[in-house]
């Protein structure tokens, strides 16, 4: 077998853990990547909110100069800097989110697959991977040359 038809070190299963426990740490792992697109989603939201936020205080100076004084203020009043929840700029959102329930998620999956299996990633889909290619095929290498 070649270098690259064999999946790398960090990707094999560690003598002596089950399947069971293979596709557990990767179910683990794949709430962990939903989770980081529910993050990356987060900072969707707080980048459009601001993006909203300025350009809505463009309206407010447009309205203004286009002589509509009252509805500019009242736009302006209750809307312009508002937080989106109590106390809350989505910047601080963010940093809720990023310091409590992500670091913790983070934290905890890495301690889970460090006991379960030796810390390596993406166990189950190097399986996967091993699974279903055409071992010997062009495009079906497990890795790249070394």
């Amino acid at each position: 077998m070649t270098d690259n038809d064999r999946p790398a070190e960090r990707h094999r299963r560690p003598v002596g853990v089950s399947s069971s426990t293979v596709a557990a740490v990767g179910k683990l792992s794949e709430a962990l990547e939903t989770t980081e697109r529910a993050r990356g989603h987060l900072y969707s939201f707080h980048q459009l909110t601001g993006g909203a936020d300025l350009a809505l205080g463009e309206a407010v100076d447009m309205l203004r100069e286009a002589g509509h004084q009252q509805l500019a203020e009242k736009l302006d009043d209750a809307l312009v800097g508002r937080n989106v929840l109590p106390g809350r700029w989505t910047f601080q959102i963010v940093e809720e989110y990023d310091e409590g329930y992500y670091a913790q998620f983070r934290q905890i999956e890495r301690e889970i697959r460090d006991e379960l299996v030796d810390g390596r990633t993406h166990v189950y889909e190097a399986e996967m991977k091993e699974d279903r290619r055409s071992h010997g095929r062009p495009g079906h290498e497990a890795g790249p040359d070394s």
